[in-house]
């Protein structure tokens, strides 16, 4: 029997390099699924539907929230963002661990519905490295910058709620310490129930001649 992949919820505050080390870690295993979340917003230029996300129209959307199709959704700037319940239980099924980046108060939804997920907390190894990197983008003002350290001191609130926490100081060090983490995750016993009920009942059945 096949059991099934890991549920994994990464967060992290902007400028951590959450994305990064997510596209790493699935570059080099192959037993992961990035989740791709749906949205109302019309494609952009070169985007396709099923690989940067599923595009749906609004009323479609709405009906399949009414019947409990996403995980977790919000609505940002009239468009709708959510991660679709069946594209993620199948890939777990098949196996795959699936990885879906989140903030903190949406990944709190997850582990109500999910409580066996894993959850991941990325962060650079000090302040004064987080406040280098987004500074050191070049892209935002300081006012952005600012307002992005206030939300990290908001979220640094909810840390205690995570499984991990994983210090992206070296990118090929987290990665794999990402990935041990998520190997071990998937021995656990509360996160195989199905699979060791199946080896009790196979066991009993043979003690008993049955088989």
């Amino acid at each position: 029997m096949k059991d099934k992949g890991v549920l994994i919820v990464v967060s992290g505050f902007s400028g951590a390099g959450k994305g990064t080390l997510m596209n790493r870690l699935i570059d080099e295993y192959n037993n992961y699924a990035l989740s791709i979340s749906a949205t109302t917003r019309a494609p952009r230029p070169g985007e396709e539907d099923g690989r940067e996300y599923f595009f749906l129209k609004k009323d479609e959307f709405e009906k399949r929230i009414e019947a409990g199709g996403f995980i977790e959704y919000a609505c940002y700037c009239d468009n709708y963002y959510g991660t679709p319940r069946d594209y993620v239980e199948k890939q777990l099924k098949a196996g795959k661990n699936v990885v879906l980046e989140i903030e903190i108060q949406g990944a709190m939804k997850i582990r109500q519905q999910f409580p066996t997920a894993l959850l991941l907390f990325v962060m650079p190894p000090d302040v004064a490295e987080l406040k280098r990197r987004l500074t050191g983008r070049g892209t935002e003002s300081p006012e952005v910058v600012a307002k992005r350290l206030n939300r990290a001191v908001e979220e640094a609130k909810g840390i205690e709620e995570y499984d991990y926490i994983l210090i992206n100081d070296d990118l090929e060090t987290c990665v794999k310490n990402m990935h041990e983490i998520v190997e071990a995750a998937r021995s656990t016993p509360y996160r195989n129930e199905e699979f060791i009920e199946n080896i009790r009942e196979e066991l009993e059945a043979i003690a008993k001649g049955e088989k």
